[in-house]
């Protein structure tokens, strides 16, 4: 289980490349970037096919991404994430939130016994100034006892 400690210290870390937005608006990868965009985070977009999204700058892979990327939050399918992971520490990246399901063991691997800090198991909107739903569901994960402390 990922520490708060480890939130903070990722949220922290901006600018936040978020590797899988869409075009789509029906997508989490579309309303994630829209949201945390909206709210104020430094984020940037990455999207294989895609050189705009939402009026700003997109890049096709990590290994494209401006040095002063701190971190990524990965939003792919399961098989495509421990490719970005890879791409990710080749390019010195060590801030990395893998978003709930898209997390895979290959992917995990690629982290076990790295220095880099790796969330997993959490939701981003949960996390970097929630409201309505994810402020809910964050308050029934502290009632439960599985928060992140």
């Amino acid at each position: 289980m990922s520490t708060l400690k480890q939130i903070n210290e990722f949220l922290d870390s901006q600018p936040i490349a978020l590797v899988g937005v869409s075009r789509n608006p029906k997508k989490f990868g579309y309303t994630a970037f829209k949201e945390l965009r909206e709210k104020g985070m430094n984020i940037i977009p990455v999207n294989s096919e895609a050189d705009e999204i939402m009026g700003v700058r997109s890049y096709r892979n990590v290994k494209m991404l401006p040095s002063e990327v701190q971190g990524i939050i990965v939003l792919t399918k399961k098989d495509q994430t421990a490719t970005v992971i890879r791409e990710a520490k080749g390019k010195g990246i060590k801030q990395i939130w893998i978003q709930q399901m898209a997390d895979s063991k290959a992917a995990l691997d690629e982290l076990n016994g790295s220095d880099i800090n790796f969330i997993t198991g959490e939701c981003i909107l949960m996390h970097y100034k929630p409201h309505s739903m994810h402020k809910f569901h964050g308050s029934l994960k502290k009632f439960f006892g599985r928060f992140p402390k």
